[in-house]
């Protein structure tokens, strides 16, 4: 197999995993529920001001690692299908509708770019390779669905907001911080420049719908 041959599989497969694991868990499936990114006490979700452990430790990783074009690319391929497939869950299990209507906007745009992603891929003449910030990510993705699994009304839509709020500052600093500036190819960091005003988007977006929700 080529090595272009290779990259488009890893990222085709990166995104069905992600979507297929975490949808799953919207209809109760699969597995037992996963420690809570927030706490062990069980709350409903973190503060708006203290990020889940994994995404912070994912931003944490981004600003101190260096990373080539094949490991970049993963790590956007990964950030996108995670927050599709979380989209999917909540469009499920949402009870606001603005919690839904935000949901299905990230199904449809971080799949986007997904497949911008694995055209470029095609182009990438790189091996695909994971690394600690990739492996984060899908690690705190695992955690997060094992938490809202269980969580219905009002109290899942509080907490998958909160996470989206903190998901997408943590994957912001990454852009920030080591994939713009890491990017040696230059249609994959024009590609990482675009995609960025739309997650900063993303975040305002979550932002006002975390401080429509109230607190219990």
């Amino acid at each position: 197999m080529s090595c272009t041959a290779r990259i488009v599989r890893r990222a085709i497969t990166t995104s069905v995993t992600a979507l297929a694991w975490l949808g799953a868990t919207a209809c109760g499936g699969g597995g037992d529920a996963a420690t809570d990114t927030v706490g062990a006490t069980g709350a409903a979700a973190a503060p708006a001001t203290t990020p889940p452990a994994d995404t912070a430790a994912a931003a944490g990783a981004a600003g101190g690692a260096t990373l080539n074009d094949a490991q970049i690319a993963h790590v956007a391929v990964t950030a996108n299908a995670i927050d599709s497939a979380a989209g999917v869950m909540a469009r499920e299990k949402g009870q606001s509708q603005a919690v839904k209507d935000f949901a299905q906007t990230m199904i449809t745009d971080h799949a986007g770019v997904n497949e911008r992603a694995v055209t470029l891929a095609r182009r990438l003449n790189v091996t695909p390779a994971d690394n600690d910030v990739s492996r984060q990510l899908k690690a705190g993705a695992d955690s997060a669905a094992g938490n809202l699994r269980g969580m219905t009304g009002a109290g899942f839509d509080r907490a998958y907001v909160d996470r989206e709020v903190a998901y997408h500052q943590a994957v912001l600093d990454a852009l920030d911080r080591t994939l713009i500036p890491g990017a040696q190819n230059s249609e994959l960091k024009q590609l990482l420049q675009d995609v960025r005003p739309a997650i900063a988007a993303h975040l305002e977006r979550a932002r006002g719908i975390q401080g429509s929700l109230g607190r219990p």
